[in-house]
């Protein structure tokens, strides 16, 4: 941003060219998957509906849920968002998604303004561009009602640009940014509790930038703002049963997958070298070759290089004028207390080595490393800081420089990566929009079954788990689905009304994937039962219509 002065001498702001060019590579990125939303991309599923079905519920007044259905730790405000939408317009995938879509574009403005206040206009804008591409890992976890990931990184990039400027002291009504820290804070924490190593961040910034006053009435103010934010999950943590509040249940979710021994190498493989590559953009979802690998190698040392830099600008700060400075005064043009920008750099790398450890010791990382690597998704907030050493090394590389050799070699390497990393995005985001025939097609086959049965009147079903709340938000609740499991035995069914009307239905009908465990299963039970079934096939989905009411498991 420039600032000018126009002709009755107020000054008026102006876009400089890095913020132009940010602002191209930002149309880009929301228009990219504002197309992706009109086409159904990524693919929708059961876990999305569920958040859909919430939203239509609380829509109509009927149920007002503080987590996703069937669980008690991950928010529900996707559904919150959508609800007026749903109001008005009535349920759909696009109506779901669509706050998610404004919740990306406030997501790279914030990026912007956050990287351009660390660090430099120009890598502001490079980071715009890179975050406006987006392989399939990274455009589900930001364009799909999946609990978390959408809300929480416009929200934890605020919190630190909040207590930024508090700490610079650029902010008039100091009142009004302690109560909106607190609010994000507490909503963000009731969200996805995989946010807390960056909420711990913010609140490092803040108490280094802020110090001794949040003992009076501004730490009154974040602490009663952040109850209120936070209030469905700490109403809800009091009021559940032993062994189901939040925290005991995101304990128990550490240790899922961790009945198997695995290695420190399968976790290295799939936390590190897989996970972070898959979280940030390079690679497909089927899994990264060796040379995007080598990002998920470099990230954590990059970081731990941007906080040494960090550190010894902090080093430099204290010589030049004492970060302890209580007047916090600037030459003329620069902001108060510039240190404050060392201080956030520090936390925002600690935050994602923390993240990177925490998730490469949990069994998910070795036992399910490609679907689990959407619990590093908050790592895009700290590229900037990865990407800052490389950036500062590139200066050698440019020919007039005056370094010697072995800088200039260091810049052509650093040079390389950058130029590697850039490579391998728009890579991932090929790969997606090659994909999206494929998706489409599937699309389209779960909304001909979902069809079939209007058409035949069968308003009650069982199904498999991915199948079941897909189809009762595709049909808008006309058709509703109760889990079987492969071996024909209850499953998970998040919502319990829908369960218990399939069983007191007459004769209701089946739907599974064609040629699956569970279709095997069914015939077979059918046959050995001596029951007759009319069978239609629509897609990959095999329907029975029983002559007779049958409960499998019976």
């Amino acid at each position: 941003m420039t600032t000018a002065v126009a002709g009755d001498g107020r000054p008026r702001r102006s876009l400089d060219r890095p913020a132009r060019v940010a602002l191209l590579f930002g149309l880009a990125g929301v228009g990219y998957r504002l197309v992706l939303m009109l086409l159904t991309v990524p693919g929708t599923n059961s876990d999305e509906a569920t958040f859909g079905l919430a939203a239509l519920h609380i829509a109509q007044g009927r149920e007002f849920p503080v987590y996703m259905y069937g669980q008690h730790y991950m928010g529900v405000l996707e559904s919150y968002l959508a609800a007026p939408l749903f109001a008005l317009f009535g349920p759909s995938w696009v109506l779901l998604r669509l706050p998610l879509l404004l919740l990306f574009a406030a997501f790279l403005y914030l990026m912007y303004r956050l990287t351009r206040e660390l660090y430099s206009p120009w890598l502001a804008t490079v980071t715009v561009g890179l975050l406006a591409l987006g392989s399939e890992r990274v455009v589900r976890d930001q364009m799909t009602a999946a609990g978390g990931r959408p809300e929480t990184k416009p929200a934890l990039v605020l919190l630190v640009l909040i207590a930024i400027a508090l700490a610079q002291r650029r902010v008039r009504r100091r009142w009004l940014a302690y109560t909106a820290f607190g609010l994000l804070a507490g909503a963000t924490l009731w969200s996805d509790w995989l946010a807390v190593p960056y909420l711990a961040a913010a609140a490092a910034v803040l108490l280094a930038g802020v110090g001794r006053r949040l003992l009076g009435a501004p730490g009154l103010l974040v602490l009663g703002a952040f109850v209120v934010g936070a209030a469905p999950l700490l109403w809800d943590s009091l009021t559940a049963p032993p062994g189901k509040d939040a925290i005991s249940v995101f304990r128990q979710l550490e240790t899922i997958g961790g009945d198997r021994p695995t290695t420190a190498a399968e976790h290295l493989d799939g936390g590190v070298l897989q996970g972070v590559p898959l979280a940030t953009g390079l690679c497909p979802p089927t899994g990264c070759a060796r040379w995007q690998m080598a990002w998920g190698a470099l990230y954590v040392p990059l970081l731990l290089v941007a906080a040494a830099m960090a550190l010894a600008g902090l080093v430099r700060a204290r010589r030049t004028a004492g970060v302890g400075d209580a007047a916090g005064a600037a030459p003329t043009g620069r902001p108060a207390r510039p240190w404050i920008r060392h201080v956030a750099t520090l936390a925002l790398a600690a935050a994602a080595v923390a993240s990177v450890v925490s998730y490469a010791r949990s069994p998910a990382s070795a036992v399910t490393p490609l679907a689990s690597a959407r619990y590093l998704t908050d790592l895009q907030i700290s590229l900037p800081v990865a990407l800052w050493p490389l950036w500062r090394a590139t200066r050698w590389a440019r020919p007039a420089a005056a370094v010697r050799a072995p800088a200039r070699v260091v810049g052509a390497a650093a040079l390389g990566v950058l130029a590697a990393v850039i490579a391998a995005m728009l890579v991932g985001t090929t790969t997606l929009v090659a994909r999206v025939g494929s998706i489409r097609a599937e699309e389209q086959r779960a909304s001909a079954m979902a069809a079939a049965l209007r058409e035949a009147g069968v308003r009650h079903v069982y199904g498999e788990y991915w199948t079941c709340n897909r189809l009762t938000f595709t049909t808008r609740e006309q058709v509703v689905c109760a889990v079987l499991g492969q071996t024909l035995r209850p499953g998970q069914d998040r919502y319990d009304p829908y369960p218990r009307r399939v069983r007191a239905a007459d004769r209701p009908g089946f739907v599974f994937a064609r040629d699956g465990a569970a279709d095997r299963a069914f015939a077979a039970r059918l046959r050995g039962r001596g029951i007759t079934a009319r069978v239609t096939e629509v897609g990959d989905y095999r329907i029975y219509r029983p002559d007779v009411t049958v409960h499998p498991w019976r």
